[in-house]
């Protein structure tokens, strides 16, 4: 075949085809006599269309994962070649390319094999496959897609297929007849397992999938059963305690979760214990749903109960749900520690994703140290609500028995946030009314001084030099903090709180398992129950069912608000506050300390309505805007930096809007300007410096006739 060495001499090639794979491409020899690759263009909206049709290939059929990935921004090169490439992805088999097999390179179904004595961890899996391509979005022309095939047989390094129904050397008898499973079916299976699902629920999906690869069989059945039931038996023997002692069993677990792992740092008399566990699933709903996103964090867990509390990062899936996407478990909260995990954490996720940016990050702790964000993620940090208000309603229905002071309570704490938030009043003076006239509930009262009177200054502060997060947001972190306590404080486990090694093993199969299924459920449009669930699993999601009519406001006094229950017509809720994050109603939810519903959903209408104070966050925004575009006094320097922010705001402002609506992003690119950057001086061997044509004094002829004398001594040490 004749080799091209040029991409301009190259068509591009669009098939008809919905999906479509490398069989429907002319492939073409790209490079020199020495180097070559079988290339082809294709569309760059293509891609996905195509990586689709590779999956579904017959005869082994497979997924592809980002192997590595680099990217580059538009204006960065001067001089480029037409091959360059703008964004840049491996993809990989995902039978590959580990070989999880006995010995290694070699996979135990051989005929000849190493004598090892272990068996195989994962055989089904990783299988050594070394088919892989490349998609480079071209530099020149970032509307096509360089398609660069370097194996497109799925075989190992012996040259055997390893997986689907022509590998003949499978593992176990009759195994040929099956092919392997594929790493999203075990997912499945084990998630579906640690949830605590009927075997026969888990064999009947289980066969379903494995139908993909083959037909219906009698003993494909039986095998699946048999892979199934021992499946669930290692699961149920599976242990947290590795060893007696917690600190060696979680080092042993450690070195066997190394991918799982961003960041460890044993425990030592200078060093803090801190373990940041991420798996590679989490790393890549982090990369979908956190690129350009927010990222928040439920911090401190556990601080009371536990031995080690942690932290989880969150991102806001395709609904708005908080899904956990790393957990950091430390008792320290200093600055050099934290930024020591989330330099590390961001370091991961570029590796993978080069140009992952984070818009915000929500903190919802004021102790936090705010700088190691700003100088890691480079984002603004915004402030959620929903600790305070959850520790303050919590504590007042707890204390206090009277449902009509609770809601008092409740409704003065929340005036005293709004009042200090805007700047009206004193702290103090406000501190000193609210003890006095709720002198008789000495109980909340005596929680109230000990535990928030000594830092209610400091939160207070957050909340004002810091962007508010909206409602929603707080529902979701909520959401997922209850889902947690769930989840951990069973009281089968009381025992193990006190080890680290329970919590890991707890976050990494069971609360795991529980996210994954739910997103398996709703992207694949399966397990309609588990996905009804997950959908209504935050309060914001259920207030959007309640009709408008279910809600009766108070018009008069604007005290309350009525909301009929849908299950029960004839029962019905009062929200005291209404338009307020503190409001107070009487639903068992909400008694429990939670952002109910019916709050929220009378928050959405007093927001639609005159008359009504809008929530903090919303204020919050307009304070910004307006800080912004605030004139100063005189004609100074302030006025063009408040010129300029606005600006800069209203320009990425426009260029999203843009994005959004561009069908052709190739001609979005096009008109984006030119970047010049300066050439960078060569400093190899060869080349002289620029300050070779300076004048030379003595001392630097002796320093360097002092470096031509240790080279010929290194050399002359060599030769001997």
């Amino acid at each position: 075949m004749e080799i091209v060495e040029s991409l301009y001499e190259i068509p591009v090639q669009d098939p008809e085809e919905e999906e479509f794979s490398s069989a429907d491409l002319n492939w073409v020899k790209f490079g020199n006599l020495e180097h070559h690759d079988d290339v082809a263009l294709i569309p760059y909206d293509r891609v996905d269309a195509f990586i689709l049709g590779e999956c579904s290939n017959v005869e082994c059929p497979t997924r592809f994962h980002i192997e590595r990935g680099r990217k580059r921004s538009l204006g960065s090169l001067k001089d480029f070649k037409d091959d360059e490439y703008l964004e840049y992805r491996l993809y990989w088999c995902s039978f590959g390319p580990e070989n999880y097999g006995e010995g290694g390179g070699i996979l135990p179904s051989r005929r000849y094999r190493l004598n090892t004595r272990n068996r195989a961890a994962r055989p089904q899996s990783m299988r050594g496959c070394t088919c892989n391509f490349v998609v480079k979005r071209l530099y020149a022309r970032p509307s096509l897609a360089l398609l660069i095939y370097h194996e497109r047989r799925h075989v190992n390094k012996s040259g055997f297929v390893c997986h689907g129904p022509l590998d003949r050397d499978a593992i176990g008898p009759g195994a040929k007849k099956i092919p392997y499973i594929c790493n999203e079916i075990q997912q499945r299976t084990m998630s579906m397992i640690y949830l605590g699902i009927p075997e026969e629920n888990v064999l009947e999906k289980h066969i379903e999938g494995i139908q993909r690869y083959c037909g219906s069989d009698a003993k494909v059945n039986s095998l699946a059963s048999q892979y199934v039931h021992k499946l669930g038996m290692i699961i149920k023997r599976s242990t947290h305690e590795l060893d007696l002692d917690d600190q060696a069993s979680i080092r042993m677990w450690v070195e066997r979760n190394k991918k799982s792992i961003f960041f460890y740092q044993d425990s030592s008399e200078t060093d803090s214990f801190i373990l940041g566990i991420q798996t590679e699933w989490q790393l890549q709903q982090m990369i979908r749903f956190g690129h350009r996103n927010l990222i928040a964090a439920d911090s401190t867990f556990g601080i009371k109960r536990l031995k080690y509390p942690f932290c989880t990062l969150l991102v806001f899936d395709s609904r708005q749900h908080a899904l956990p996407v790393a957990w950091v478990i430390t008792r320290s909260f200093a600055k050099a520690d934290v930024s020591k995990w989330m330099k590390s954490l961001l370091d991961r996720a570029r590796s993978v994703e080069p140009g992952l940016k984070i818009s915000g990050f929500l903190i919802d702790d004021a102790a936090a140290e705010i700088d190691p964000i700003r100088d890691v993620f480079g984002c603004p940090v915004l402030f959620s609500l929903w600790r305070v208000r959850r520790s303050w309603h919590r504590n007042i229905v707890k204390r206090c028995s009277s449902i009509e002071v609770q809601r008092e309570i409740l409704k003065r704490l929340g005036t005293l946030v709004y009042n200090i938030w805007g700047g009206i009043g004193s702290l103090s003076g406000a501190l000193e009314e609210l003890t006095q006239d709720f002198v008789d509930q000495t109980a909340f009262m005596e929680y109230f001084k000990g535990r928030w009177i000594p830092k209610i200054e400091m939160w207070l502060s957050a909340m004002k030099t810091l962007p508010l997060a909206s409602q929603e947001a707080s529902g979701a972190i909520e959401a997922y903090h209850v889902k947690l306590k769930v989840k951990l404080f069973d009281d089968s486990h009381l025992g193990a709180l006190q080890r680290v090694d329970w919590l890991v093993h707890k976050l990494t199969t069971e609360l795991h398992s529980s996210y994954w299924l739910d997103r398996y459920a709703d992207e694949c449009d399966s397990f309609q129950s588990v996905k009804e669930e997950y959908i209504a699993s935050t309060s914001w999601h259920r207030a959007l069912q309640i009709p408008d009519s279910a809600v009766t406001l108070d018009d008069n006094d604007r005290l309350f608000a009525k909301v009929l229950s849908q299950k029960d017509s004839s029962i019905s809720h009062l929200v005291w506050n209404p338009g307020s994050e503190f409001a107070f109603c009487d639903c068992a939810w909400s008694m429990q300390g939670n952002l109910c519903k019916h709050i929220l959903k009378v928050n959405m209408i007093c927001d639609s309505k005159q008359g009504h104070q809008p929530s903090l966050s919303f204020q919050s925004f307009n304070d910004i805007l307006m800080h912004l575009w605030q004139k100063p006094m005189d004609d100074s320097v302030g006025l063009d930096q408040s010129m300029a922010w606005t600006y800069q705001m209203l320009d990425q402002i426009q260029k999203l809007v843009e994005l959004n609506g561009s069908k052709d992003i190739g001609t979005l690119v096009n008109n984006l300007p030119t970047r010049w950057v300066s050439k960078k001086s060569r400093t190899h061997v060869g080349k002289p410096s620029s300050t070779a044509a300076l004048p030379s004094n003595s001392n630097g002829t002796r320093t360097a006739a002092a470096r031509k004398k240790n080279r010929k001594r290194k050399r002359l040490s060599r030769l001997r």
